[in-house]
């Protein structure tokens, strides 16, 4: 019984994505870029630092296979050094200090023997618990304007 369960497992479980070597730096300076941001909050600051950092990746850029997977290994240790204990989250999202700040209450609380009048309006919520659309797919705040002829549409 206990193989059995270990097979399903073993079946369940992805194979880990092989990455190449530009990939991996490619990651890696996007992570520092926002581990950066967590520790920088002004922006002249962090444009100053972001440009420090990008030298530093370009500085070994084209370097042979085995000192790039040394970079890799020193890069993800640094990063791992200084990763901020509490990282800036974007305020709406999960975690963010205007999650969920003012969500409406349940129906049951409102009618409490469950005779929900039947006219009233179904809302769909955004994250930052804003009124979306209803039920007829109209917006219930005004709708966003897109100038499609300043789009790239490639």
């Amino acid at each position: 019984m206990n193989a059995a369960f270990r097979e399903a497992a073993a079946q369940a479980r992805q194979k880990p994505v092989l990455l190449t070597q530009n990939q991996e730096a490619a990651r890696l300076y996007r992570k520092a870029l926002k581990t950066l941001s967590s520790w920088v909050v002004d922006r002249n600051i962090f444009i100053e630092e972001a440009t420090e950092l990008r030298a530093r990746f370009d500085k070994n850029r084209g370097c042979d296979a085995a000192k790039a997977v040394r970079l890799l290994r020193e890069g993800k240790a640094e990063l791992f050094e200084y990763t901020h204990p509490d990282p800036y989250c974007v305020p709406y999202m999960p975690g963010g200090s205007l999650f969920m700040r003012n969500p409406p209450p349940p129906l049951e609380i409102c009618f409490p023997d469950g005779n929900y009048p039947h006219d009233a309006p179904r809302y769909t919520l955004n994250p930052d618990m804003t009124v979306c659309k209803t039920e007829t797919g109209k917006s219930a705040v005004g709708g966003v304007l897109v100038d499609f002829g300043k789009k790239n549409m490639e």
